[in-house]
């Protein structure tokens, strides 16, 4: 029996893109695996179609259901929710940018079962070091802690649980914004369950490699700043 829907929202990043897909493919657990292309370069498109023979993952090109340009993480959103609560599994998300463990979605769905009420899971992220990294830098004591927070948790590696999905389906969601998790976050609170960031799963994550430039914020300042105000990228 199928335990939890894990999704790969795609745009790009085709070198870490590998690392997240042979980690997840080779993680524990009895799990559906899917990626959303999110209308990627014929490059990213052509080895994912070719791989997906070689690994246990289905591709959702976004191309051949809408005509919307890129980014589409709310149409992701909804029919990841959809196919998991038609399932009535969790939905996690595992991004581009994040290398995982071999016991991090076994462990996710263990703790979901485990925990009081819970409404997101989200994996804390490290660095190739092992320091605590973006999104999470705020957590300065390393612990092996699952904290019930209320933080928002960040999509880079989270469960979002079966009953929470049952409630809420994702049709409220923005059209004019590009990110989701704070609002998600929020949500899960308002709808009264518990968010957890669990500090003993720990993934490894690469900052902003699935949107190169919002690197621009160290090494040209202004441009990043006219991406995301002028251009209005990332809206959240």
């Amino acid at each position: 029996m199928v335990e939890a829907l894990v999704i790969t929202p795609v745009k790009d990043s085709l070198e870490t893109l590998k690392d997240t897909i042979e980690a997840v493919c080779d993680a524990k657990g009895n799990f559906l695996y899917t990626i959303y292309n999110d209308f990627s370069s014929v490059e990213t498109k052509t080895f994912l179609d070719k791989e997906k023979g070689n690994y246990r993952f289905e591709v959702v090109h976004l191309e051949d259901i809408t005509s919307n340009p890129s980014p589409n993480y709310k149409l992701t959103l909804q029919l990841a929710r959809n196919q998991a609560a038609k399932l009535n599994v969790p939905l996690i998300i595992i991004e581009s940018d994040v290398i995982i463990k071999n016991e991090t979605i076994s462990s996710l769905i263990e703790l979901n079962r485990e925990i009081e009420n819970p409404g997101m899971i989200g994996a804390i992220t490290v660095d190739k070091k092992g320091d605590y990294n973006f999104p999470y830098q705020h957590q300065k004591n390393k612990s092996k802690e699952v904290i019930n927070t209320n933080h928002s948790l960040s999509f880079c590696c989270t469960l979002l649980n079966e009953n929470f999905l049952a409630l809420y389906d994702f049709k409220s969601l923005s059209s004019k914004k590009h990110w989701f998790d704070v609002f998600i976050s929020r949500r899960s609170k308002k709808l009264g369950f518990n968010n957890y960031l669990a500090k003993n799963l720990e993934v490894v994550h690469l900052p902003h490699s699935s949107r190169p430039w919002k690197r621009l914020k160290y090494s040209n300042p202004n441009k990043y700043y006219l991406y995301k105000f002028l251009k209005r990228r990332d809206r959240i």
